[in-house]
């Protein structure tokens, strides 16, 4: 009887360990360099990305040095074409100086509502404030188009 009624309390356990796995994004660094920023997870909300809604992209990473500012350069390609690139100040991104240990870049943005359903890559470069690399990434996500209901 003690273990069926732990069987409830197992499986809550069970699937809040899970819970942060099913929506963490996987991501490659962009060669083998050794960067002072070390990316520690991607999350994506919503995930999949839905067309003419807001989205946002949380890179979680962590430093053993001050960045006192820089840049963030975003490029990102539908099928190997590059279909869009944009740069941000890292400081509009994070809370800067960013101190060493752990912390959050975070970026919301709405899709345009045309933008094609599909597979995109997105290549994330972190520049500090004299240009050198901090860190680079890649990822894939995906877009759908917003599903329409009608109401009878």
């Amino acid at each position: 009887m003690a273990i069926s009624q732990a069987q409830p309390l197992l499986l809550l356990l069970i699937s809040l360990f899970l819970l942060p796995a099913l929506h963490a994004t996987s991501f490659s660094y962009c060669d083998k360099r050794l960067d002072p920023v070390k990316v520690t997870g991607v999350k994506i909300s919503p995930n999949p990305v839905v067309s003419g809604e807001a989205a946002t992209f949380k890179i979680l990473g962590s430093t053993g040095e001050d960045i006192s500012g820089g840049k963030v350069v975003i490029r990102v390609s539908y099928f190997g074409i590059p279909v869009h690139t944009e740069t941000h100040d890292l400081c509009e991104e994070t809370a800067c100086p960013v101190a060493p240990g752990n912390f959050v870049l975070s970026h919301s943005q709405t899709l345009p509502s045309i933008t094609p359903p599909g597979t995109y890559t997105l290549k994330m470069t972190i520049n500090d404030k004299n240009g050198g690399r901090l860190t680079c990434i890649s990822f894939k996500f995906k877009i759908t188009l917003k599903s329409a209901v009608f109401a009878i």
